[in-house]
C-alpha cells in the first residue's frame, strides 16, 4: 500500500502549517517528500517553483543546501562542537565554497534565541530546550526560505516546548519562511495557520 495517496497540498511562505495524524499515516513520508530526501513513485513536488521530483540527486542536494533547512526531535546535534561551533557548522554547510568567519553571525542567531551565555557549551551541558534551541539556530543559519520541523516538541516539556512554538511562528510572521511542522503535540494548534489531517496515507481534514 502505498504510504500517501491522492495528497494535493500547498504551503506558504509566511505560513505555519502544522501535520497531524496517528502513526502510520504518512506524516513522516510527507515531510521527507518535501525536504528532498524521498522521490515520489508517482505525481510531483515543487519547492520554490522548482519540480524537484524529477531532479537528480547532485541537484536535490543543491536544493536542500539553499532552500530548505530540517529541526528534528533528537536534536542531532555534534556533541564534539560547542553549541557556536554547531551554528558555524550550518553556516559553512549553507554556504560550502565561502571562507567566510562565521562566528559572529552564529553567536548573533543564538543569542537571539536566548543562548548568548551558552556559546561554549557542549551539548551534554545544556538542558533539552536549550539544545533544540540550538538546533534551530543551526537549521536557520544562512536564512533559509523553508523550515520543516517532525517532532519539535516532543521531548520537552511545557514551557520548553512552549518556547519552540512561539520561536517557529515568528520565523514564520518576521522572516516570511515557509515552516512545516509534523507533530502529536496539540498545543502545536493555537501557532498553526492550517492543520492538516493525515489518515491511512490520504488528507482527512484542512482546517
Amino acid at each position: 500500500m502505498p504510504a500517501l495517496r491522492d495528497v494535493s497540498l500547498a504551503f506558504s511562505r509566511g505560513k505555519l502549517s502544522l501535520v497531524m495524524g496517528p502513526s502510520g499515516s504518512g506524516k513522516t513520508t510527507l515531510l521527507s517528500l518535501l525536504g528532498c530526501l524521498l522521490t515520489p513513485d508517482e505525481g510531483t513536488v515543487f519547492v520554490e517553483g522548482v519540480e524537484v521530483s524529477r531532479l537528480t540527486e547532485v541537484e536535490k542536494t543543491a536544493i536542500r543546501q539553499k532552500k530548505l533547512s530540517f529541526v528534528f526531535q533528537a536534536f542531532r546535534l555534534l556533541h564534539s562542537l560547542t553549541a557556536l561551533e554547531n551554528v558555524e557548522l550550518g553556516f559553512e554547510i549553507r554556504n560550502p565554497a565561502a571562507e567566510d568567519d562565521w562566528s559572529r553571525p552564529a553567536r548573533d542567531l543564538l543569542s537571539q534565541f536566548g543562548l548568548g551565555d551558552k556559546f561554549h557549551r557542549a551539548p551534554d551541558e545544556l538542558s533539552p530546550g536549550e539544545k533544540q534551541r540550538v538546533a534551530i539556530a543551526r537549521a536557520l543559519a544562512g536564512d533559509p526560505p523553508i523550515l520543516l520541523a517532525d517532532e519539535p516538541t516532543a521531548s520537552l516539556d511545557a514551557e520548553a516546548g512552549g518556547n519552540i512554538c512561539r520561536i517557529l511562528r515568528d520565523q514564520a510572521d518576521r522572516h516570511a519562511r515557509t515552516v512545516v511542522v509534523v507533530s502529536h503535540d496539540h498545543r502545536w494548534r493555537e501557532f498553526a495557520d492550517s492543520t492538516i489531517t493525515l489518515s491511512d496515507g490520504r488528507v482527512r481534514e484542512v482546517v
